[in-house]
């Protein structure tokens, strides 16, 4: 398990995202299709749908790494692709760091179409400090959904945790939302996607204050910002990151935000300065850095998990 997963994640740190045909979008189109076929305003008709959408791939995961347990090459092959599959990090970097060179460049409206590829937010108001501070906050969240989470569930439940993790936060992504259709339907996967994120988001704030000195900042203020403002922030997962990373970076996230057209008044996360385009690629810099620890973390424990099974 360990030995797949390093590669797997060597992999994505290398390639970023398969180009073609990625079996995450080929989940998203079947979401979508059963979604449209079982949506209706109701709690109890989303959990089905949850389920409906979930349950078949775990199950299929269990069989397929039962099939190959006892054939080491075969297993450590699996576990590899699925955690390239799982895996979001360089894709995460790396946009990130093309929204800063438009940013420098003056490119603001090509800023604002790219910043969807990191966010749900409305760009259309938004200026370059704006963008900045989007993109900053979409980083440190991020850092943990697309790679910290998928790795610690890879590390305690294997191929099933890989992927069983992306597929709930795909489904997050795509119906746990707030929005008048997906309001009460899509409160079983955003419940859920809390639950499997409470201990990745802990772990990658953590990873944080280690990495500061990459960024030649404070663990001490990331520290402080954690414990006093992610409390505050309406996710119980995205605080402890987005809080994390402003205190390291020294900056100050939070105000208001818009979604499809609602603005929220975000709590403000740390007391420094207002981001600028120069922290995008502070914020890029120590999201690699989470990234690569956590590699190192959950391949260690994926190696102890191993020998007591």
């Amino acid at each position: 398990m360990a030995l797949g997963l390093l590669i797997g994640a060597a992999v994505d740190d290398l390639m970023g995202d398969p180009r073609r045909a990625h079996p995450v979008a080929g989940y998203g189109r079947l979401v979508t299709a059963f979604e449209q076929r079982l949506h209706a305003d109701d709690v109890r008709r989303g959990a089905w749908f949850v389920g409906a959408v979930t349950v078949p791939l775990l199950l299929a995961c269990v069989a397929v790494e039962r099939s190959v347990r006892h054939r080491p090459a075969k297993h450590t092959a699996l576990v590899a692709a699925a955690t390239w599959c799982a895996l979001g990090g360089t894709s995460l970097t790396r946009v990130g760091e093309r929204m800063a060179r438009l940013l420098e460049d003056g490119r603001t409206d090509a800023a604002r179409e790219l910043l969807p590829s990191l966010c749900g937010r409305d760009p259309a108001s938004l200026d370059d400090a704006g963008l900045a501070r989007a993109t900053v906050e979409s980083i440190a969240e991020n850092t943990s959904d697309a790679v910290v989470a998928p790795l610690v569930w890879g590390a305690l439940a294997g191929v099933p945790g890989l992927l069983g993790y992306r597929a709930v936060n795909t489904l997050d992504a795509m119906v746990g939302h707030r929005s008048p259709r997906y309001a009460r339907f899509g409160t079983a996967a955003a419940r859920l996607d809390d639950v499997l994120n409470l201990l990745p988001a802990r772990v990658t704030a953590a990873l944080t204050l280690l990495a500061a000195p990459v960024v030649h900042g404070s663990a001490r203020e990331g520290w402080t910002a954690w414990r006093r403002d992610a409390g505050n922030h309406p996710s119980p997962n995205a605080g402890p990151c987005e809080a994390s990373a402003a205190g390291v970076l020294g900056v100050r996230l939070g105000g208001v935000t818009v979604y499809g057209g609602r603005a929220e008044n975000r709590p403000q996360l740390g007391t420094g300065r207002l981001p600028t385009v120069a922290d995008i690629a502070r914020a890029a810099r120590l999201s690699r850095a989470v990234q690569h620890a956590a590699v190192a973390v959950c391949v260690a424990a994926a190696a102890v998990v191993g020998r007591n099974r």
